[in-house]
Order: C-alpha cells, then sequence, then structure tokens
C-alpha cells in the first residue's frame, strides 16, 4: 500500500493484549489501569483474519505486541498461523522477557523471526525503580533462553530515562558480549512518557564513543522500520537509534497500528483511524474491511507534532493501551 505521501505501508504493529505483569513508570501508572473485557479483545482467529486482509494490501512484516504479549495464552500458536499467511515475510515479538524462558522453544518451533527484549537496566534497584517489579533475574533467564536459538534474531530495547551512566553503557556492552543489537529508544511524548525526559541520541552516542571508541555508521537494514545503526569495533552487534522526536522519521514511516481491541491506528500520536472489530464480528465481507483499512491508511498524517501546541485529535490513552 502506498499512502497519500508517497509511503509505503508494509508493517503492522498488533497488540493482543492490553495487560502486563510489569507497571513501568513510563507506560503504565503503578496501580494499574482498569483492563479491558477477555470479550472486547480481538480473538486470535480474528487477528489471522484481518492479517490475511493485511497480507492482501501489501503488508509484509507483523509484530506482536501488548500490553505484554505473552501473557496472552498460547501465542506461539497465533505465531504460527500468522506465519502460514502467504505475502508475510516476517513475524517478531516486543516482550519485557519475563516469560520467555518458558516460552521460547514453542516461539521458535512456530517460526518467530525476531525478539525484542525491553531491558531498560541491568541492575536490580534501577530494574524495580522503573517497572516497579524485581523481575530482573527472570527477564535475564529469558534473554539468555533466547539466545539458545541462532535463527531467531535477538534485540535488547532500551528507553534512557534518567539511569546511571555506567547502567546504559552495561546495556551498550551487550552488543559486544553478546551476538544482539541494541537499541536506545528515545521517549515518546505519549501517555506517562510526557513525565519524563530522557538522554538524546547524542549523549548516550557520545558515552559510547567515551568508553568503545569511534562508532562507524551501518548503513544495511536490521529491522522493520525506522531505526538507524551505528558499528563498533569488536562488537558482535550493532547499537542502534530510535529518536522519534529528536531525528523525526515521518518521511519513512511504513507503519500502522492494531490495539488489542481491533482499532486500527495509523500514526502513534493521534487517536485518528478505525474500528475493524466491530464490522468483523457482523460478518461484514472482506472487501469492506479493506475499504476501512485503507481508508485509516489515507488518514496517516504527514507528520508528528510533539512539542508543539496543536492538540487536536491527540491520543489520550496510555502506551499498553495502544500496543507497543
Amino acid at each position: 500500500m502506498i499512502d497519500r505521501f508517497g509511503r509505503k505501508i508494509d508493517y503492522v504493529r498488533i497488540s493482543v493484549t492490553d495487560r502486563c505483569n510489569l507497571r513501568c513508570c513510563y507506560c503504565m501508572p503503578e496501580e494499574g489501569v482498569p483492563m479491558v473485557d477477555h470479550e472486547d479483545i480481538l480473538r486470535y482467529g480474528e487477528i489471522v483474519k484481518l492479517a490475511e486482509i493485511f497480507a492482501s494490501l501489501g503488508i509484509e512484516k507483523i509484530k506482536l505486541t501488548g500490553g505484554e504479549p505473552l501473557v496472552r495464552k498460547d501465542l506461539w500458536q497465533l505465531t504460527k498461523k500468522l506465519k502460514e499467511i502467504p505475502g508475510i515475510r516476517q513475524v517478531t515479538l516486543t516482550t519485557n522477557g519475563m516469560l520467555l524462558k518458558e516460552q521460547m522453544r514453542e516461539l521458535a518451533q512456530a517460526g518467530i523471526d525476531g525478539v525484542n527484549i525491553s531491558l531498560d537496566t541491568l541492575r536490580e534497584e534501577e530494574y524495580y525503580q522503573i517497572s516497579r517489579r524485581r523481575e530482573l533475574k527472570r527477564a535475564w533467564e529469558g534473554f539468555q533462553e533466547a539466545l539458545k536459538y541462532p535463527e531467531v534474531t535477538v534485540k535488547i530495547n532500551c528507553v534512557p530515562m534518567g539511569q546511571d551512566t555506567e547502567s546504559l553503557l552495561e546495556i551498550g556492552a551487550l552488543a559486544k558480549d553478546y551476538p544482539v543489537h541494541v537499541r536506545f529508544i528515545e521517549m515518546m511524548p505519549i501517555g506517562l512518557g510526557k513525565e519524563w525526559k530522557g538522554k538524546t541520541e547524542k549523549e548516550i552516542k557520545e558515552l559510547l564513543e567515551n568508553r568503545f571508541g569511534r562508532c562507524r555508521p551501518f548503513q544495511g537494514v536490521l529491522g522493520n522500520g525506522p531505526g538507524h545503526y551505528i558499528s563498533f569495533e569488536g562488537f558482535q552487534g550493532k547499537i542502534g537509534f530510535i529518536s522519534a522526536v529528536s531525528h523525526k522519521f515521518c518521511s519513512s514511516c511504513n507503519r500502522i497500528r492494531l490495539t488489542s481491541q481491533g482499532y486500527l491506528k495509523s500514526c502513534l500520536q493521534y487517536d485518528i483511524g478505525e474500528d475493524l472489530r466491530e464490522p468483523l464480528r457482523r460478518g461484514e465481507p472482506e472487501e469492506k474491511i479493506k475499504a476501512l483499512i485503507v481508508k485509516a491508511i489515507e488518514k496517516k498524517p504527514e507528520g508528528h507534532m510533539f512539542g508543539l501546541a496543536n492538540k487536536e485529535n491527540q491520543e489520550q490513552k496510555i502506551m499498553s493501551q495502544i500496543g507497543g
């Protein structure tokens, strides 16, 4: 699909749940949020049906997100079904890693192509301050389990938000010590993210170069979306940056988002989109669903306006409700 600004839309992020077993301070309040009724969450069969329609319109890559997607029972079964859809080249997963040790084997057997593990620190107390749970050991065990499957690409996602300098360097060093890519993701001013100010890409790069030496730009493609990468001598993996505010990439944005309740969003910042769940459950013909998807993509704005005064149509939900 090509949108009205000439961008090829070939990537959908599908949230399978709004539930999470952590309470990360930039994503969800400590007390949590009212959970959506199970009846209102898309069933696996409905997700597969929508993915088939997406594929017929040119979508090639799917990312499964949440909430925490692995709290949804038997996610490997959904993964397997999605991998069987003609036209879908890649199915990947973003997870906090806590349940990965128990589920990684089934996910790998189902054909998962990549696992992105959210890990903001390797320090127990910092992890607790950020996630409000003392579960670093389980997340680390999940990471170690993922490394046992070389056919699955493993990436670490870190949101720099005031962690100790050495802590951020320890995260960066994972790309040196293991065959993984580490991405530093700029804090997005969405939901609770508005309350935090993280380090910039420039600041992180300077920290890394002071410790590991001069970096070199990496020109290859290592993901589905907007990340750009640098390499350091002696590293097994690359260091990446996703900096939506300071290095705006809207002109090349290739993604759309489907919430766990079946609402299709064309831009993270705005609440504009189309409900796909209800027409799907009413048994509307496939062409009607296609038309709604096309309509949502036609609404995709030229770019976000983070930092500007205009509040029209701005998303009010927090990230766990939208999908990470």
